[in-house]
């Protein structure tokens, strides 16, 4: 078997549009159970009586997991070739592909996973630890599903950033009017407007915990004002992202 055609089919294997085949290739469904048991492993690998136990199992795993996610990487960065993008060579397409998000995330996850081997202090290894979930963003190259999820997002971004202003401008509105009316009657929990955004930001998403409210009748009365905004502009966005997909779907 030529260089060529090796490194073909390792492309068709990685790379999930270039696989014709119904769902993942074998290569790519080996790949998302890498990534799940690394999840699980991340997880799991909190909890101090297993780690105690079986630190040994843990770290086999994680150097296995680190190797084939470097495999994985280079294997990537060597077939990307085979797409033939018109006008580039093979050194500026391994370029482009090395600087996308997708890939900058894979080199992010092997240095997380394998950085534990070195020696850290205790905050920074826990740190590690919990970056190491990350690896779950992984599968969002494997599925359609979350890259149709994706391409919807990103087409109503524009949309989505007015309703994420609206809110903001309705936070800062919310907990300084309640700063305002109550700070000096419950100053633990409206005594500066960072104290009073708490109550605002749970009131305007009708999670309402229950801990921090206002006991004024002007209190009460903004507070209600919040609370009814912030239907609205929960269901914003979910209209916005519904006729998205609904336009996507068709045009599928």
């Amino acid at each position: 078997m030529s260089r060529r055609t090796l490194r073909k089919i390792v492309h068709i294997q990685l790379d999930p549009t270039a696989w014709t085949g119904k769902g993942l290739s074998p290569t790519n469904s080996l790949l998302v159970g890498a990534i799940l048991l690394a999840t699980m492993s991340a997880i799991i690998g909190t909890e101090p009586t297993l780690t105690g136990r079986f630190a040994g199992t843990f770290s086999i795993l994680e150097l296995g997991l680190g190797v084939v996610f470097a495999v994985e990487y280079i294997a990537r960065l060597w077939s990307v070739v085979e797409r033939k993008t018109p006008g580039m060579s093979p050194a500026s397409e391994r370029l482009r592909f090395a600087v996308r998000p997708s890939a900058l995330l894979d080199l992010f996850i092997i240095v997380i996973t394998l950085v534990p081997f070195f020696a850290m202090n205790v905050m920074a290894l826990r740190l590690v630890r919990l970056l190491r979930i990350v690896r779950l963003a992984k599968l969002g190259r494997m599925s359609s599903a979350l890259r149709l999820l994706y391409g919807v997002v990103s087409s109503r971004r524009y949309e989505l950033m007015v309703t994420l202003g609206l809110a903001s401008t309705l936070l800062i509105f919310g907990a300084s009017a309640l700063y305002w009316i109550e700070g000096d009657i419950q100053p633990e929990k409206f005594g500066s407007i960072p104290r009073a955004l708490w109550w605002a930001v749970i009131t305007l998403t009708t999670i309402g915990y229950g801990d921090v409210y206002p006991i004024t009748a002007a209190g009460k009365f903004v507070a209600g004002l919040v609370a009814i905004a912030g239907i609205g502009l929960i269901a914003m966005p979910t209209g916005i992202l519904a006729s998205a997909f609904s336009e996507a779907m068709r045009k599928q």
